[in-house]
């Protein structure tokens, strides 16, 4: 019978603000929180996480497991490079759920934003449930779709219309039309959209660090390249994320 339980919590974009009375709760249900180390320029991902822990869970006794986040291969076909960097978080996520819980213990993993939106964690977590005897349950956040709009004050969709959310690598090959979320962009993409295109553009949404620019993509375009550059260079990572509307 599975007796190990897993929450995975969407903890939202940043802001410790964005969790939710849900995502509390199963905070403090939890005994160990497993985090996945990106290396020593990310381990600020790691130390927000372990904030929200802090400032929400009522009693002590909980613990982190950092592991070790395979790398992705950058030279393979891109979806083959990803089934192989899933398994290889499976392999280590199972050894560590088996050897850092009890036959009754409560894990999580905190997922940034909200854990259906481009997050691996209940993809990889589905394909090893039976593996290593487990349940999981799953807590949504606030995503930085929501924080951008939100922060930028300006609504997702335009009035009875649709909106896509998509990847830079998917803007470069189709463009966009309407309104159009593009996610997962390290080669400022939105460069292919025509200038009269609207941007609304927002990196580290919820932080002390956070970014805004908003105009065209002629206007503003240079400006968000440039800035994004060095901000990467200074903090060592970015996460950001924008809204075109054609």
């Amino acid at each position: 019978m599975v007796s190990r339980h897993i929450h995975v919590i969407g903890i939202g974009a940043g802001d410790p603000d964005y969790v939710t009375v849900q995502a509390i709760n199963a905070l403090n249900d939890t005994q160990v929180f497993f985090a996945m180390d990106k290396g020593e320029q990310k381990s600020d991902l790691v130390e927000l996480r372990r904030t929200v822990c802090a400032r929400f869970i009522r009693e002590p006794g909980y613990r982190f497991v950092e592991l070790p986040d395979p790398q992705r291969s950058r030279t393979a076909e891109y979806r083959e490079s990803v089934a192989d960097w899933h398994g290889a978080r499976a392999r280590i996520w199972v050894r560590a759920i088996t050897a850092e819980l009890g036959p009754d213990g409560v894990g999580a993993f905190l997922a940034w934003g909200d854990p259906s939106l481009y997050d691996s964690t209940v993809r990889v977590l589905q394909g090893l449930a039976a593996e290593a005897e487990i349940s999981y349950d799953v807590v949504p956040g606030i995503t930085a779709v929501q924080a951008l709009t939100a922060r930028h004050r300006v609504p997702l969709n335009e009035v009875g219309a649709p909106v896509l959310i998509t990847t830079g690598r998917q803007l470069r090959e189709h463009g966009v039309s309407g309104s159009a979320v593009v996610m997962l962009d390290r080669d400022c993409s939105f460069r292919v959209c025509p200038p009269e295109t609207r941007i609304w553009w927002g990196a580290y949404l919820g932080t002390g660090n956070e970014l805004l620019v908003a105009g065209t993509v002629g206007e503003v375009g240079e400006r968000i390249v440039a800035l994004r550059a060095e901000a990467r260079a200074r903090h060592g990572w970015i996460m950001d994320t924008y809204l075109l509307r054609a």
